[in-house]
């Protein structure tokens, strides 16, 4: 197989947008949860969440076109510039590079408030409601903006969207379908419909929370009691090592990857999905568990999905790892989530730095080597990352650094 680098990253997140701000918030542990505010979220309930309050827009379009782009994908151009203009993709003939947008149903809370604000006068609703009911609507957007001739498309694969988006666009690359290929996670806008059936379910951490929101998100300890939402999106450069002939400087190899599923249509976890994955990435990488030095896990705070994933980096050998928690940070991108955390990985890899799991003061299991409320410094040559989604979906992904990638 060739080659597979990273050589552009773009994120925007409620604590910081761009790689700068967002690694100086990850090292320091810092957040904006606080009870969600955004128009079509509330419907007299009081969830916490860490919204996004301000971000740079793009100018490839035009600001009356820009009216018209809905959150996700105004977020989403904005971070993809981010990426393009770090691997300078401008450079790269256009039929020669594909995007990837992982995520579906991604506007659901403007849709609402669309729906409700025309109810009444259904006739006066906007033309442009025909296009952004479709997740398509976003690669459209995108291949506008940037002039992308290669392919575009969504896939879906709930919160594993953002990582399965990284592997779709590697396989592009190392296929020769294309030469470069952008995986984005996209923003995924919940109203307040979304959020009332998660709830239901169990699966978010409960309206009390508003109380004492700093304390909602706590992965992997023993007082966690469900997923705090995160506004965020993600995006990475992949592209294929010699396709040109002064690429930007790669932040790693993409070495290794699964895609696996349990056969489930519900939202329970499998450990034994979760360990094939991980077996299967490594094997693809020619890494046994031992030379794993980091791993960004999936970490929801989740009782069950917690508790399984730590059960499956047990069972896969995956003991000598440092392991922390993004999303104890950032609050859970769902869709963006693991794109969001390829890039905290990537960033921590290059700054030989690991950053805190907040609220980490009980941990569910001592055999792990937990990264707790402090950042370390540590030498990653290798690091696994992981995703899993509702309906039986296991995504794991090897990284690692270029000069230290077996042959």
């Amino acid at each position: 197989m060739p080659e597979i680098a990273v050589t552009g990253l773009g994120v925007t997140t409620a604590v910081g947008q761009g790689k700068d701000a967002f690694a100086e918030a990850l090292f320091a542990g810092a957040h904006r949860f606080a009870v969600m505010q955004r128009p079509g979220r509330q419907a007299d309930t009081r969830f916490v969440g860490a919204e996004i309050s301000t971000f740079a827009p793009t100018n490839r379009l035009a600001a009356r076109e820009l009216r018209t782009v809905s959150l996700t994908g105004q977020v989403l151009l904005a971070t993809l510039e981010e990426a393009w203009t770090e691997a300078r993709l401008d450079e790269v003939p256009a039929e020669r590079i594909g995007l990837v947008v992982g995520g579906s149903n991604l506007q659901q809370r403007e849709l609402t408030l669309a729906q409700d604000r025309h109810r009444a006068k259904p006739r006066f609703l906007r033309p442009s409601y025909g296009l952004s009911f479709l997740d398509t609507d976003l690669c459209g957007l995108a291949t506008a903006a940037f002039g992308i001739r290669g392919f575009a498309h969504t896939v879906g694969g709930a919160s594993a969207s953002g990582q399965l988006a990284v592997i779709e666009a590697a396989e592009a690359v190392a296929s020769g379908r294309v030469d470069v290929c952008v995986a984005v996670g996209a923003l995924m806008d919940l109203s307040y419909w979304e959020y009332l059936g998660l709830n239901t379910m169990g699966a978010m951490a409960p309206e009390s929370c508003a109380d004492a929101p700093e304390l909602a998100c706590r992965p992997f300890d023993a007082g966690r009691g469900g997923f705090v939402f995160g506004e965020a999106c993600g995006a990475l450069v992949i592209e294929r090592v010699g396709a040109r002939t002064a690429p930007a400087e790669p932040y790693a190899a993409l070495t290794g990857w699964s895609v696996q599923l349990d056969g489930n249509r519900n939202p329970n976890p499998s450990l034994e999905g979760e360990v094939r994955a991980i077996g299967q990435a490594l094997e693809r990488a020619g890494l046994t568990a031992a030379d794993i030095d980091y791993v960004n896990p999936h970490g929801t705070a989740s009782p069950v999905g917690d508790r399984t994933e730590a059960d499956a980096l047990l069972a896969a050998g995956v003991t000598r790892a440092r392991v922390n928690a993004t999303k104890s940070i950032t609050g859970h991108g769902l869709t963006a989530a693991g794109a969001v955390e390829a890039v905290a990985a990537l960033l921590q890899m290059r700054h030989g730095r690991l950053h805190p799991t907040r609220n980490l003061l009980e941990p569910i299991d001592d055999r792990l080597r937990w990264v707790r409320g402090e950042a370390v410094e540590a030498e990653v040559g290798h690091c696994l990352s992981l995703s899993m989604g509702f309906g039986g979906i296991n995504t794991a992904l090897c990284m690692s650094k270029c000069e230290s990638r077996r042959a």
